[in-house]
């Protein structure tokens, strides 16, 4: 394995490694280390900063102690992601997180996002491919979907053992589905089920980071008071917000403003604020806002009940009664993408780990937090890993641009002497006259009659094996395929590769 990491100067411009087996590590582990250990420190020492009039310091206290990482000194190193089948370059994330805070003597913490839309719950390998849930895969959120039945999961196996029994290797995704097939008539939720399956089967490979659901973060009173904080201040907000993507876009020369996400909306009745409002009763979620009133702002319930909102409220009693206000109505204020990310960066996390989707769209959260909070954004860190399908390793891509190329220069190399005549003939011959438009069909006659050709007709063999080659390799070649498709040996492997990366 290679390290494709990048000189840290300001942010990289990151790709993701093109051959098998490569590495991004962003920055380089010595400093992502010296980084980790600095954003402690600074927001250690954050009381100037206030949320909802509480120190941010305290916050971050608070909501550590109630996840159960009570020790300030010891570093919390976290990953954010869908729960989802997601791929090997996001299950990366897990061993740099293990290796980070083992290194450092802190934890280290994989956050299931539970609150966002559900995505990749397929289970594709070459030539087939699975549904994992029976039902729900159109849920508003993934916290709705139920998990799959004992009977489907094995189905599901079924289908797999039929397919890699020609494989020459043993993936680890049947004990991966065997854990979901176990746990699942206990689980209340598809995330639930999938949290607690990777995390068995990650703690088996030799990781040692912990499992957490992002849904009962919501139910947290700081949770509650930065979302107090953001309600009570929606104008500015929006307005810090706002001013974030559009600094962000011309930075990147992107015109168009739905990119990387819309503008929260502003009108002279109401302000748009970045979370979702996830109705338990039926299922249903909205864009969050807030309503002008003489006093201040207003939440509005679908019903029509308002929860009223102010600056200078007292943070944890409103903070209570808005908990008090969700539950009497069934609801949820779930914070959206931006939002999560900020919530586990100020309020939770040492030094948290990205993708590079993720790290590109955080660069615009680095903004708002700057302007809004007056903070000097802590570092986040990036990596990914690619792993093709096994029995992609070590062989080559077809190329059809080449073949192609190869086909094109074929066609007119067949007339050898006889096209460069032609060829200057056109050239000499009046534009628009009879003699160039006789010359040009001649040619043309003569370069079709070539198709007969022995060497076009081997080449036309050698362009459909290649389209064939590549269909069968678009799947092979996939690096976004479900991580424990691979080998147990595979992915240890990949934990190693960042262990021994961080022994700097």
């Amino acid at each position: 394995m290679n390290s494709t990491a990048s000189p840290r100067a300001g942010y990289a411009d990151w790709k993701a490694p093109a051959e098998d087996g490569q590495v991004l590590i962003w920055p380089e582990p010595a400093e992502l280390l010296r980084d980790t250990e600095d954003n402690a420190r600074r927001l250690r020492a954050a009381d100037p900063v206030t949320i909802q009039g509480v120190p941010l310091a305290h916050l971050r206290r608070e909501l550590r102690r109630w996840i159960g990482h009570a020790d300030e000194q010891r570093p919390l190193v976290a990953m954010g992601h869908q729960a989802e089948l997601y791929h090997p370059g996001v299950w990366a994330k897990d061993p740099l997180i293990d290796a980070v805070a083992t290194k450092l003597g802190g934890g280290a913490y994989h956050i299931a996002i539970d609150t966002d839309e559900p995505k990749h719950l397929q289970l594709r390998w070459p030539g087939g491919a699975e549904l994992l849930v029976e039902e729900g895969a159109d849920a508003a959120w993934t916290g709705l979907i139920p998990p799959p039945t004992p009977a489907h999961v094995a189905k599901v196996a079924q289908s797999l053992q039929a397919a890699a029994a020609g494989w020459g290797f043993r993936p680890l995704a049947f004990d991966v589905l065997e854990s979901v097939r176990r746990l699942s008539p206990d689980a209340e939720t598809l995330p639930q089920a999938l949290t607690a399956a990777f995390h068995e089967h990650d703690w088996k490979l030799g990781l040692r980071h912990h499992a957490m659901l992002f849904s009962p973060l919501c139910r947290s009173e700081p949770y509650l008071v930065f979302v107090c904080h953001v309600l009570s201040r929606a104008g500015q907000f929006a307005a810090d917000y706002n001013a974030s993507l559009e600094e962000y876009r011309r930075e990147n020369r992107i015109r168009t403003p739905g990119r990387p996400m819309p503008n929260l909306k502003v009108t002279p009745e109401s302000v748009e604020v970045p979370f979702w409002f996830d109705s338990f009763g039926d299922g249903s979620r909205k864009r969050a806002a807030v309503h002008r009133r003489p006093d201040g702002w207003a939440l509005e319930s679908p019903t029509g009940e308002e929860f009223q909102l102010q600056p200078s409220a007292e943070a944890a009693a409103l903070s209570r009664e808005l908990s008090t206000w969700l539950r009497t109505h069934n609801l949820r204020l779930a914070p959206r993408a931006l939002t999560t990310t900020m919530v586990i960066r100020l309020l939770l996390a040492d030094q948290f780990v990205h993708g590079i989707g993720g790290a590109r769209y955080d660069q615009v959260t680095d903004k708002l937090i700057a302007r809004h909070f007056g903070l000097e954004p802590p570092q986040f860190a990036v990596t990914t890993a690619t792993m093709y399908f096994p029995t992609a390793a070590g062989r080559a891509r077809v190329c059809m641009p080449c073949v192609r190329g190869e086909g094109h220069r074929l066609r007119h190399r067949v007339l050898g002497p006889e096209k460069v005549r032609l060829v200057a003939a056109i050239a000499e011959a009046p534009r628009g006259s009879i003699e160039r438009s006789v010359l040009f069909h001649e040619m043309h006659r003569r370069l079709n009659a070539a198709a007969r050709h022995p060497a076009i007709v081997e080449w036309e063999r050698n362009l459909e094996e290649t389209e064939r080659h590549e269909r069968e390799e678009a799947c092979v070649f996939d690096r976004e395929l479900f991580y424990a498709i691979q080998p147990a040996e595979r992915l240890e492997s990949l934990i190693t590769y960042y262990r021994n990366a961080f022994e700097v």
